[in-house]
C-alpha cells in the first residue's frame, strides 16, 4: 500500500515530506478522532452523577496520548521510512507507550483512591473509621505513585541505547551510582518507608487531635514524606513522617472521637463540694456540646492555702471538648464570683494578744 501511493508522487516533493506528511496526518486523526469521541461521552453523561464527568476529565489526557500514538503507528504503517527512520520511531513509540502505561496506571490508582474515600465521610460525627482508611488509602496511594513513576522512567530509559545503562541502575539499583544515589536519597527513602509504618500501623490519622512539640492542633495532611499539622490557633507545624515513628506525642482521638476535657479549680478550704458538684452537673446537662457520658467533680490535691478542684465533662469530639471547657470554666467561675465570693483563695493572719484573738482570723 505504501509502495502503491508513493509511486505516485509529484517530482517537487520530496519522500521525507510525503512521510512527515503521513505521520502528521495520522497523529491528526487520531487527535480527532479522540476529540470527537471524549466530547461524545461528555455529552451522554450531561446531567448525571458528577463523578462519571470527573473520571472522563481525568481520563482525557492519557487516552489523548493513546490516540496519538495509535496515529503515529497508522501513518508509520503507510510511510517509507527506511531502516534509521524505523527504528527511531519504533522507539519513540515505544517511549511514549511506556509513559502511556505508567500514567494510565497512576490515573487508574487516582480513580480506585476516589471511588475508596467516597464512602466515607470526615465530617461525620463519629469519623474514626473514615480517618483510618483516607489515611491509609493517600498514604499508600502516594507510595505506589512514586513507585510507578520511577519505574516508568527506568523502563523507558532503557529503550534509548544511549541511556540504557541508566534505565538499568535505576531498577536494579546497582553501581556506584546506585550507592551513591541511594546515599544521597536516603532521608527521602527513610520517610517513604516511615509513610508505609503509619499507614498499616497507623499512629496518626487525618483529622486526629495531637499534641506535638507542646503544641496541640490537628493532622491536617499527610504527605508521602512529611505531616502537616494545623494548630489551634491556624499555624501550620511541618513534621517528617519519622517523626510519628521515633518521637514521643499525644494523640487524643487515637480510639475515638469522643473527649474527656478537664477544666480546674482552686478555692478555698471553706469551699462546699457538693454545691461545686451539683453546679458542674447542672452546667452540663444545660449544655448541647455534652454528649451525655462523662461529669464529675473530685478534689484532687491540696495545698497550704487552697485546694484543687477537678471537673470532668465529655464531649464528642476535640473541637467540641475545648469549647465545652471553656464554656464550664467561664460559668464556674461565674457563679463562685456571684454565689460563693468567700471560697475563692484568700490570705489568713492571725495576730497574737490583739483584738483578734487566736482562733479569730484576719482575712485579708
Amino acid at each position: 500500500m505504501a509502495d502503491l501511493i508513493f509511486s505516485y508522487r509529484p517530482d517537487w516533493a520530496p519522500l521525507w515530506v510525503l512521510n512527515l506528511a503521513g505521520l502528521v496526518a495520522g497523529a491528526l486523526g487520531g487527535l480527532i478522532l479522540h476529540g470527537l469521541i471524549v466530547r461524545a461521552i461528555r455529552r451522554a453523561l450531561r446531567g448525571r452523577d458528577t463523578y462519571w464527568a470527573t473520571l472522563v476529565v481525568k481520563l482525557r489526557r492519557p487516552t489523548r496520548l493513546a490516540a496519538l500514538i495509535l496515529g503515529l503507528a497508522a501513518g508509520a504503517g503507510l510511510a517509507q521510512l527506511g531502516e534509521d527512520g524505523a527504528d527511531t520511531l519504533r522507539r519513540i513509540l515505544a517511549v511514549g507507550f511506556i509513559i502511556l502505561i505508567g500514567w494510565s496506571t497512576l490515573t487508574a490508582l487516582d480513580i480506585w483512591s476516589l471511588l475508596y474515600i467516597r464512602g466515607f465521610r470526615l465530617d461525620a460525627e463519629d469519623n474514626l473509621l473514615a480517618r483510618k482508611h483516607v489515611t491509609q488509602t493517600r498514604i499508600l496511594t502516594r507510595t505506589a505513585a512514586i513507585l510507578i513513576v520511577v519505574l516508568t522512567i527506568g523502563f523507558a530509559l532503557m529503550t534509548l541505547p544511549g541511556v540504557r545503562q541508566y534505565g538499568i541502575s535505576l531498577l536494579a539499583s546497582a553501581g556506584a551510582a546506585g550507592i551513591i544515589a541511594g546515599l544521597a536519597l536516603q532521608p527521602f527513602l527513610t520517610n517513604l518507608i516511615a509513610g508505609v509504618q503509619i499507614a498499616t500501623t497507623q499512629p496518626i490519622r487525618i483529622d486526629d487531635a495531637v499534641i506535638v512539640e507542646n503544641e496541640w492542633g490537628w493532622i491536617e495532611e499527610i504527605t508521602s514524606t512529611y505531616v502537616v499539622v494545623r494548630l489551634w490557633d491556624w499555624r501550620r507545624m511541618i513534621l517528617p513522617l519519622t517523626y510519628f515513628i521515633q518521637q514521643p506525642f499525644q494523640n487524643w482521638t487515637r480510639e475515638t472521637a469522643s473527649l474527656i476535657g478537664t477544666v480546674m479549680l482552686y478555692v478555698d478550704y471553706a469551699a462546699a463540694i457538693d454545691v461545686l458538684r451539683a453546679k458542674l452537673e447542672e452546667i452540663a446537662r444545660a449544655s448541647p456540646l455534652w454528649d451525655g457520658q462523662v461529669v464529675n467533680l473530685a478534689v484532687t490535691e491540696t495545698s497550704e492555702r487552697t485546694i484543687q478542684v477537678r471537673c470532668l465533662v465529655s464531649a464528642r469530639n476535640a473541637p467540641t471538648a475545648f469549647d465545652l471547657r471553656c464554656e464550664v470554666r467561664e460559668k464556674m467561675i461565674a457563679f463562685l464570683q456571684a454565689e460563693m465570693p468567700h471560697v475563692l483563695p484568700q490570705d489568713r493572719l492571725n495576730l497574737a494578744g490583739g483584738p483578734m484573738a487566736p482562733g479569730n482570723p484576719l482575712v485579708v
